[in-house]
């Protein structure tokens, strides 16, 4: 009986300070809209916290991405750290798209990749990831011809 008080605890806790939608989402608050111009058209993107295209502070988006849906190879300037949290995403190293030499992440998979890694991806069925980091969220495209924003 030692749990009763904690459990009445964080019931009057929760009573007396709801948490505020811009803190907590459930899965149907989570709003899509389209992905921004840097990644191929046919995804789409959700901004759960911060601004992910500030020059600094944290941010956490959902990307969801439809079956076959490619990101070419690229880097990023900070450190990227990915949950799968439906789907499959599939991973290379390198700077050339290669399916044969991706590796297979389904849902529950956790990956963090460095600046300096040069990676490209692909999901396999619809498939949606959280990321999260500092910002800025930026793709440099290792062929300029890849950026599909046109900023080459």
């Amino acid at each position: 009986m030692k749990l009763f008080p904690v459990v009445l605890g964080v019931a009057v806790l929760l009573a007396v300070c709801p948490v505020s939608a811009q803190n907590a989402f459930t899965a149907d608050q989570v709003k899509f809209g389209p992905a921004p111009p840097f990644l191929p058209p046919g995804a789409q993107l959700a901004v759960l916290e911060g601004d992910p295209m500030a020059s600094s502070g944290d941010f956490t988006i959902r990307l969801k991405m439809p079956d076959g849906y490619k990101v070419a190879p690229h880097t990023h300037p900070n450190r990227e750290n990915v949950t799968v949290l439906s789907g499959t995403l599939k991973v290379g190293m390198g700077d050339q798209f290669d399916a044969t030499k991706m590796a297979s992440f389904p849902a529950g998979s956790f990956a963090y990749l460095d600046p300096s890694m040069h990676h490209y991806a692909m999901a396999s069925g619809e498939t949606v990831i959280q990321i999260h980091g500092l910002s800025p969220v930026k793709f440099n495209y290792i062929h300029p011809a890849d950026d599909p924003s046109g900023m080459k």
